[in-house]
């Protein structure tokens, strides 16, 4: 990957899980739990009331006012790829609880 990512839309799933949709049209899964069960940083992602409550900045997704945070390239390196975003399933429903999308730029 050598161009300039950011995450443009976020939601949070059951089982600490992220749904991600990438500048690039990418959609991906993330799973949080190795981050908060390994770093003490993201142990307030523990409580599902604050793991629901994400918010972007522009880049990637933040908790707690942007004191937690993972990197977007993090997020993208480490995401298992769903479709890219002109592929989307008919099927696909997002869920709104946790779902937020970036300004345009």
């Amino acid at each position: 990957m050598n161009d300039l990512i950011w995450v443009v839309s976020a939601e949070a799933l059951d089982n600490k899980m992220l749904r991600l949709e990438f500048n690039d049209g990418c959609v991906k899964e993330f799973d949080c739990r190795p981050l908060i069960g390994k770093y003490p940083a993201f142990a307030p992602l523990q409580d599902e009331k604050i793991f629901r409550n994400i918010a972007l900045d522009g880049w990637t997704v933040t908790w707690n006012n942007g004191s937690i945070d993972i990197a977007p390239e993090h997020l993208y390196e480490n995401g298992r790829t769903l479709y890219r975003s002109e592929e989307k399933p008919a099927s696909y429903v997002a869920e709104e609880p946790g779902k937020y999308e970036a300004a345009p730029k």
